[in-house]
């Protein structure tokens, strides 16, 4: 919580923090289902490889995927 100087009323910061990162889940949702879609037009057209990298990378961007932030091993 933050205080506003002037006010007397005291404003809560972590609605517009969470907002904003339904916001960004939502943003990497549509990205997530362009290249799955992406990927299996390609797979549809022979380019197999290509396909299966973008499927992968789709599941990597995806609500639930790789995340370079989280720390892992952290004490």
């Amino acid at each position: 919580m933050t205080v506003v100087p002037g006010h007397s009323r005291v404003r809560c910061v972590r609605n517009s923090v969470a907002g904003n990162s339904r916001d960004m889940s939502f943003v990497l949702w549509i990205i997530a289902v362009i290249l799955a879609i992406v990927g299996i037009v390609q797979i549809l057209q022979g380019q197999i490889i290509f396909g299966i990298v973008l499927l992968i990378a789709a599941c990597l961007v995806g609500p639930g995927g790789y995340s370079i932030f989280q720390r892992r091993g952290a004490r």
